[in-house]
């Protein structure tokens, strides 16, 4: 999916409620209580990583929402968004002689895990951290879906406009990887003005903007056609196929296609679907990154020869609609965050005060519980002095975190 990060230094704020709870529905999508580690490799959830716990850049983990929360409280924590088919690091081998408070026993490592630069602290091509102090641009940074690493969009190889406009991406790197999707791009893909840069000279910004729409290439070494003697595309399909690209143009989300149902994969044993697109003859330049809309990928064909190669390119979750961010985000959003009365408070703070407020009031609720289920095993009366001296506690606690935090 298409996404944004807030930058916290300068001070972004969630221009309105309904981007305040797709933000908020990253969390709610996962479990704050539990460790996700009992739910084995979790098709997608909210990861951070833990600095204080494992600073060493070459042996990176990952701990889910829960552990953050309640494992880690008062440490060096980032957030990493999703990641998909991850299982909770929490207190494995990598962090030493540190356990998991809620599962402390575990394997020694997750070897279906799948780790990159961000679980450091850094990101895009540039493999800058985040937020990046030396970095006096104001640029959007986006996830590629594939490899989930973030891009600023400067660094995509093509102009993105509107970020806020932008849907789902895949990095170029990850469109070479599986080069089939290239075919899919030159029909359904947004069509896109790559950006030829040359690297030394990008602090001086000289840019040559590629139109593809009147000048693309044809490629040669592609995904062989049907057929080798094909005719040229007419003019009247060549009219059609632009007509496709323009209704692939990206539009913002509305709570409605938020809410909804992702479209289902149409699945044509037949005829395969790929060798229809190549027979057109449309091509696309390989360069740049590759915006698509979202549903997109019920347009893949999925019959048994194109699974291999989706198989073989490592990609083969494209072929499942609940994969996507906007499936994830929709779970969230069966959460009552448009409701909850502390909206308006949080409505006004940056990405990481948000956090700060969630995760406060689980910490707090956890305790609350624990202190009523105290009382009732003991056979305590809940008095006001009681009451008074639990809060107490807390406060002494937080201080306690606070100032161990400035040494």
């Amino acid at each position: 999916m298409a996404a944004t990060k807030e930058d916290s230094d300068t001070g972004d704020i969630l221009s309105n409620e309904e981007e305040l709870e797709q933000a908020l529905c990253v969390l709610a999508g996962s479990d704050p209580d539990n460790c996700s580690y009992s739910r084995g490799y979790v098709k997608r959830q909210a990861v951070f990583a833990c600095h204080t716990c494992t600073p060493n850049a070459a042996e990176p983990a990952g701990v889910c929402l829960a552990c953050a929360n309640k494992c880690h409280d008062g440490h060096d924590i980032f957030e990493l968004y999703t990641k998909r088919n991850f299982r909770c690091d929490c207190g494995n081998s990598t962090f030493g002689e540190f356990k998991c408070q809620l599962i402390p026993a575990k394997d020694e490592e997750n070897v279906r895990n799948h780790y990159n630069h961000n679980f450091n602290g850094c990101y895009c091509t540039c493999d800058r951290p985040y937020p990046d102090t030396d970095d006096q641009a104001n640029d959007e940074m986006i996830q590629c879906v594939i490899c989930e690493d973030w891009f600023h969009s400067r660094h995509l190889g093509c102009t993105t406009g509107d970020p806020e406009e932008l849907q789902e991406m895949i990095c170029e790197g990850c469109m070479n990887k599986a080069p089939v999707l290239w075919t899919y791009a030159a029909h359904f893909a947004v069509s896109p003005t790559i950006s030829v840069s040359h690297p030394e000279e990008e602090k001086e910004k000289e840019e040559e903007e590629v139109d593809l729409e009147d000048g693309a290439e044809r490629e040669e070494d592609s995904e062989p056609s049907q057929s080798g003697d094909e005719e040229p595309s007419t003019s009247a399909e060549h009219t059609k196929q632009e007509e496709v690209a323009t209704r692939s143009s990206p539009c913002k989300r509305t709570h409605k296609e938020m809410s909804g149902s992702p479209a289902k994969a149409v699945t044509k044993t037949v005829v395969c679907r790929l060798k229809e697109l190549q027979a057109k003859g449309l091509e696309r330049r390989r360069q740049g990154a590759v915006f698509w809309p979202y549903s997109w990928r019920s347009e893949l064909c999925t019959c048994m020869s194109c699974k291999r190669v989706y198989v073989a390119a490592e990609v083969q979750f494209l072929m499942d609609q609940s994969d996507t961010i906007l499936a994830y985000e929709n779970r969230g959003l069966d959460e009552p965050f448009g409701q909850h009365p502390l909206m308006a408070l949080m409505s006004s703070m940056d990405r990481v005060q948000q956090l700060e407020v969630i995760y406060g009031v689980n910490e707090l609720t956890t305790s609350i519980t624990a202190f009523l289920d105290q009382c009732v095993t003991e056979g305590k009366t809940v008095t006001v002095e009681a009451v008074h001296q639990f809060f107490e506690e807390l406060r002494a606690k937080k201080r306690r975190r606070t100032n161990a935090g400035y040494q």
